[in-house]
């Protein structure tokens, strides 16, 4: 849970480090509050719909068809859980 968080967080976060690395390029005030702020909405939509669409590329993805089978009694035997 905390692994797709982070991952989620970086995916949000992307477009703000393009637009940094965009300052730094373009030799613009990286630390200067008016460059961020007529910005930051667009960013924040941008970053909005990467993490909509990783939700939905990993909805969409193949589930596979095998999985745990778990401890069961077979004619009176055990036999213990495996993934298949």
């Amino acid at each position: 849970m905390i692994r797709s968080l982070i991952d989620e967080t970086g995916l949000f976060l992307v477009p703000f480090a393009a637009f940094a690395v965009l300052l730094i390029v373009t030799r613009r005030k990286l630390l200067h509050l008016d460059t961020w702020s007529r910005s930051s909405t667009w960013l924040a939509i941008a970053g909005l719909m990467l993490v909509f669409a990783s939700f939905l590329f990993a909805g969409l993805e193949p589930r596979p068809m095998s999985g745990f089978e778990p401890t069961h009694l077979d004619g009176g035997r055990i036999v213990p859980g495996r993934f298949n």
